[in-house]
């Protein structure tokens, strides 16, 4: 087992909530992390799973902001439903390749916390022309659309789900705030989907004390994505993505002249 302590638990699970529904990569931050503290994440089988389940915590905070929304809206529910279908045969067909062999590289990391930087970068200009105000008028087509986008940052660590699919609602003509919200809802099936799957398969091998480092890390988790989300809505509306954009690259560059030379 990886020696993570319960502080250095607490602290994961900080970044994972405050870095999970920002375009900014949580993958990317926390391997970093993993860097400085000096946990060998690409060898440790409980590391990575670590890594992967303290999503939990940042998956209640969704509902407990958005659970009345999700449970009355039936439309909303088709559109979840039609975008996750995409993100799921992602996943499920490359979870091999994703768990094994891409968490954790750092050139990955790199390359596309810089890249997604760029580009989110043009599509914040897009969306000063956006054509939909809320994901329910976009076409069904176009929502299957954004659950593709989804299902491709898992397959490059670095890139960040919620920025994948804030992007491709953006270079879809969703308005910023519809396209996050739309982001964070979309995480709740494809975050239990994939916590889930992967506990399922690793929870017997998960060592004594790993489940009490697994339960901290979730706790803050939690609380960090609960305030995270609702501080994010508001800089988005005065702002726009532009902020993250420029903080993705930036991260990307110092990453690399630490730890790629």
């Amino acid at each position: 087992m990886g020696r993570v302590s319960a502080w250095e638990a607490l602290l994961l699970g900080f970044v994972e909530g405050l870095t999970e529904f920002l375009p900014v990569s949580s993958t990317g931050h926390l391997t970093l992390l993993f860097h400085l503290l000096g946990l060998p994440i690409e060898g440790d089988a409980f590391l990575k799973t670590f890594l992967i389940a303290i999503q939990l915590g940042a998956i209640l905070a969704i509902l407990l902001l958005y659970g009345r929304r999700f449970a009355l809206d039936r439309a909303l529910w088709l559109r979840i439903a039609v975008a996750f279908l995409p993100t799921a045969a992602i996943g499920f067909l490359f979870y091999p390749l994703i768990k094994g062999v891409i968490l954790g590289k750092d050139g990955i990391v790199v390359f596309f916390l810089f890249f997604v930087g760029l580009v989110l970068l043009l599509a914040d200009r897009l969306a000063e022309r956006a054509r939909y105000q809320d994901v329910l008028e976009l076409p069904l087509s176009q929502v299957a659309l954004i659950g593709v986008f989804q299902g491709l940052s898992a397959l490059f660590p670095g890139t960040s789900r919620s920025g994948a699919t804030i992007l491709g609602g953006l270079l879809l003509g969703l308005r910023r705030k519809a396209a996050a919200e739309f982001s964070f809802l979309l995480a709740l099936p494809t975050m239990l989907a994939a916590v889930g799957y992967d506990l399922l398969k690793s929870a017997p091998s998960v060592p004594d004390g790993g489940w009490g480092l697994l339960l901290l890390g979730f706790a803050a988790a939690l609380l960090t994505a609960f305030l995270t989300v609702r501080g994010m809505l508001a800089l988005v509306e005065r702002v726009g993505f532009k902020p993250f954009a420029y903080y993705r690259m930036a991260l990307a560059l110092v990453y690399a002249y630490f730890f790629l030379r």
